[in-house]
């Protein structure tokens, strides 16, 4: 995939290789890059063997949120990309395992995402509308 980013006010052309792969390989104006996106730690700029060069992209800032990924029993994640069209909990809820707690459509089909456990809702960390990722945190459960 090739995108064109504004990031500071500087325009990079980034092509990103196979985003399930990782780590993922990203080429940002030639200059190759890994980048492992689950990691809570910020991605690692490692430059290819052989190669040297004085320009780095600068750092992105965003108005999004941050994309989270996890694994962890405290927190939902998407089991699919999609769209999230309905929410049924908030933060403060108590769910028991198994309720619907939100629906992400993929190709034109809804999809019921279930809590994976029993607990309160600390932090609904997706909004209506938004697009997912395969992988996503969309919800945290207090501990």
């Amino acid at each position: 995939m090739k995108y064109k980013l504004n990031i500071n006010n500087q325009t990079y052309q980034v092509e990103i290789e196979d985003i399930n792969a990782r780590p993922v390989v990203v080429y940002v104006d030639g200059q190759r890059f890994e980048v492992t996106p689950e990691d809570e730690t910020p991605p690692q700029i490692m430059e290819e063997a052989g190669t040297s060069s004085t320009k780095k992209p600068a750092q992105a800032t965003s108005n999004h949120p941050v994309v989270k990924s996890a694994t962890d029993s405290n927190t939902l994640i998407a089991p699919l990309p999609g769209t999230v069209v309905e929410i049924f909990a908030k933060e403060g809820d108590t769910v028991a395992a198994g309720q619907v707690l939100l629906v992400i459509e993929a190709m034109k089909m809804k999809n019921s995402i279930r809590s994976v456990r029993s607990g309160k809702i600390a932090k609904m960390l997706v909004t209506q509308g938004q697009s997912v990722m395969h992988k996503q945190a969309l919800a945290e459960f207090a501990a």
